[in-house]
């Protein structure tokens, strides 16, 4: 396995090191793993911007509730993620997020932005403008349910007056945002590099054959939720020969998230860029937190040689 060299502190005259973490909603537990062989290889980044999962994922590790967050995801069975489903049948998402943020709440509390060790960035837009909306201060935890609130899912969060949304929308990779807060050497943690690799022949195959629909295992699950298991029908299951509503919901933000990624990226690309092999892995599969934390060690161990160079020609 290759080790880095141990990097200096930031006192130093090494350059900041921003970490971006993106968008991907069940494949970010992918960041569990790279975010745990870079510490084991000395790297700690001075900044760290997150975009959706990557805002919880990346706040979790700088209020210093990682191994928290990790144990709670491999914990997750198809039955435990349905105990977090509050529908919502008159509001603006499907699910409240209640008894999400009250999971939250437990690991860190009230806990604000200012105090975390390390420069952090929440990625979130505007409803209202579609402007890109950056949260760098202010409670931690809303600042991370804001970033993954994805529209038709969860409601969007009020903060400061504007009601913000899953910052995957504009900016599913904040390369861009790591720069403007001063990195010269940026890490980005891309979840849709083979999207549309074999993961597409999956898919096509699902749509084609209602029973293998994304949410059916879900719904079988939902013993004694009436509600949970009748919303889960409504949503995956086909309607005739189409493909249910929440697959054609995961499918489009899938293809958003790639397609603005790759645009992003074209204009401004990090010094180094792991890309975590989970486009096989569906968007809720929240339970497969073992695979995707091995596969982000595994690409962040692949980067380190990588890493090593980009310092050298930066320093």
């Amino acid at each position: 396995m290759q080790e880095a060299a141990k990097y200096p502190s930031r006192n130093t005259q090494r350059p900041l090191i921003g970490l971006a973490l993106g968008g991907g909603v069940a494949r970010g537990w992918a960041h569990i793993g790279v975010i745990q062989r870079l510490q084991e290889a000395g790297i700690r980044p001075d900044i760290v911007c997150g975009t959706s999962v990557g805002a919880l994922v990346g706040g979790f590790w700088l209020a210093g509730e990682l191994d928290n967050l990790e144990d709670w995801a491999r914990a997750l069975t198809k039955r435990r993620m349905l105990a977090y489903f509050d529908l919502m049948l008159n509001g603006s998402g499907l699910m409240g997020g209640k008894r999400l943020h009250q999971a939250m709440q437990e690991f860190i509390g009230e806990k604000r932005i200012e105090e975390l060790p390390s420069k952090f960035v929440a990625v979130t837009a505007e409803l209202a403008t579609g402007h890109e909306t950056w949260l760098d201060e202010g409670s931690l935890s809303d600042a991370i349910e804001a970033a993954y609130a994805l529209p038709g899912v969860f409601p969007p969060r009020a903060i400061n007056g504007r009601w913000l949304i899953d910052g995957a929308l504009v900016n599913p990779l904040p390369v861009s945002v790591c720069r403007a807060m001063g990195a010269r050497l940026v890490i980005a943690v891309g979840l849709h590099a083979d999207a549309f690799g074999r993961a597409s022949v999956q898919r096509r195959e699902k749509y084609e054959n209602p029973e293998l629909s994304d949410g059916r295992d879900l719904a079988a699950t939902a013993r004694g939720g009436v509600a949970e298991r009748l919303m889960l029908k409504k949503l995956f299951n086909a309607s005739g020969p189409t493909p249910g509503l929440g697959s054609v919901m995961l499918a489009s933000f899938n293809i958003i998230m790639d397609r603005m990624t790759r645009s992003r990226l074209a204009g401004d690309p990090p010094d180094v860029l792991l890309t975590p092999r989970v486009g096989h892995i569906a968007l809720l599969d929240f339970d497969r937190a073992d695979e995707l934390i091995a596969l982000g060690r595994e690409a962040a161990d692949e980067a380190l040689g990588a890493i090593d160079d980009a310092l050298k020609v930066i320093t």
